[in-house]
């Protein structure tokens, strides 16, 4: 009968080790060659008529092997449920040579494994209120709103092509290419279509610029080619990029130069841009569109003070890991094998995730912070809304349902939105959990502020 046994060989790592005799493996070996041979196609036997002696002797060490292993790993996986083992991924086989099976000689077998257990913690940083975070509150300055009501009298303005980059109201289309700084281009390095309002970049980057031509082209650094207050916004929304990526240097072709009529400010343009309001003044116009840009202001605001607490909650919250076994099973886990220096050199980004996947696990499932398939669906309509803006803006829309009823069959969005949601529904949380107050400070004092990180979703 197969025994298990089990033994600490260090700090949240232990082995086990697995024995299995005759008796455990041998009538599921003689049961599968006596299936292999109903259905095996031998020449010179009719099919179902090969005699188990000849399936025995052609495929028989293959499935002598294949069965013992079926019952260790039987055995392994049924200690560990029924011992309630926590542990990180799978076990990991301290067997250095291959056994050598045979199906002719029957013996006991010895199969050693270590397995990396998961610790128990307390989220301490969430007790008694031990932190304490800064939540930022931006004013929308007159210097903004005017930004805001020109960038969209020139979305919606009546465009002209002309030949060379000359005004303020220009607008550039560009391809971004990531080159070094001597401008050659790198190879598999990101790349965008995109384009941008002259007068939005700096003194310098418009110096540059000035007189330019299609297919021209100036090579600058993220970081240099627009204001700070604005450099978040050029990173993420015109080039596409994300994370730190402000030093990168980037080759900019002007593909085409175009200069826009502004909209005028009346009731007609006042309805396009803001379709469920009633708007007829300038005033009330620019009354809306502060409050929107303090609602803009106040989403960033919440994002870094969850990035704060993400790196709170990941740096203070005391957890011990079985450090050597977690890099050994990064060595073998993956789709591909990594040398020691590998793991080494990867272990610290994975043990900051790892931290976060075991405190938000936790944290989701104590408090029963789950997310409704309905909420989901909320959640799908809305950003459907605001794909589509004022035409989605009925609920009556025909075609809302059928979009919405798509995109719910699709598992990979409704699984990205699940983790958003429960994510933001952990932070949410959390946030109670601290103390929180409230400074005001100017946007370009907050864009200077340090990112320390991007919370990962669950």
């Amino acid at each position: 009968m197969a025994t298990v046994t089990r033994e600490n060989i260090g700090l949240l790592n232990d082995k086990i080790t697995v024995k299995v005799s005759q008796e455990d493996y041998l009538p599921n070996f003689d049961k599968a060659v006596k299936q292999l041979s109903k259905t095996a196609n031998i020449p010179g036997f009719r099919k179902g008529m090969v005699p188990a002696g000849m399936v025995k002797k052609m495929h028989g060490q293959a499935i002598f092997a294949d069965e013992i292993l079926k019952t260790v790993e039987k055995e392994l996986m049924g200690y560990i449920q029924n011992e309630k083992l926590e542990i990180f991924a799978q076990p990991l086989s301290l067997d250095k040579e291959a056994k050598n099976f045979d199906h002719n000689s029957p013996a006991e077998y010895d199969f050693a494994f270590e397995v990396g257990l998961k610790p128990n913690f307390s989220v301490t940083p969430l007790e008694d209120g031990k932190t304490s975070l800064v939540r930022y509150r931006i004013k929308a300055t007159p210097e903004m709103v005017n930004e805001e009501v020109e960038r969209l009298q020139l979305r919606g303005g009546k465009s002209n092509e002309v030949e060379a980059v000359t005004e303020d109201d220009n607008v550039l289309y560009l391809t971004a290419e990531e080159a070094d700084a001597q401008g050659n281009v790198i190879e598999g390095g990101h790349t965008k279509e995109t384009s941008f309002l002259f007068k939005n970049f700096t003194a310098a980057a418009q110096a540059q610029l000035k007189g330019k031509k299609k297919d021209d082209s100036i090579v600058i650094k993220a970081a240099d080619a627009v204001d700070a207050d604005k450099l978040n916004w050029f990173l993420h929304d015109v080039l596409g990029l994300h994370g730190d990526s402000a030093e990168k240097y980037f080759k900019l072709t002007i593909t085409k130069i175009e200069l826009i009529e502004k909209r005028e400010l009346n009731e007609e343009f006042f309805k396009e841009v803001f379709p469920a309001e009633t708007i007829a003044t300038e005033e009330a116009f620019r009354d809306k569109l502060r409050s929107e840009i303090e609602k803009s202001w106040d989403a960033e605001s919440r994002n870094h003070l969850h990035n704060e607490l993400f790196e709170v909650l990941v740096h203070e919250t005391p957890i011990e890991l079985p450090k050597d076994f977690l890099k050994r099973w990064l060595q073998t886990g993956g789709e591909k094998p990594k040398t020691a220096e590998e793991a080494d050199k990867e272990y610290p980004g994975f043990d900051h995730q790892l931290r976060w996947t075991l405190i938000s696990d936790k944290l989701i499932r104590e408090n029963k912070l789950d997310v409704s398939f309905e909420e989901v669906k909320e959640s799908a309509k809305q950003k459907v809304m605001g794909y589509f803006g004022g035409a989605a803006a009925t609920d009556g829309a025909d075609w809302l349902d059928s979009y919405l009823e798509r995109l719910l069959q699709d598992e990979k969005f409704v699984d990205q939105t699940y983790r958003e949601m429960v994510t933001q529904k952990l932070f949410d949380w959390a946030e109670n959990k601290v103390n929180v107050k409230e400074e005001e400070i100017t946007a370009e004092e907050f864009a200077k502020l340090p990112n320390k990180h991007h919370h990962h979703e669950h």
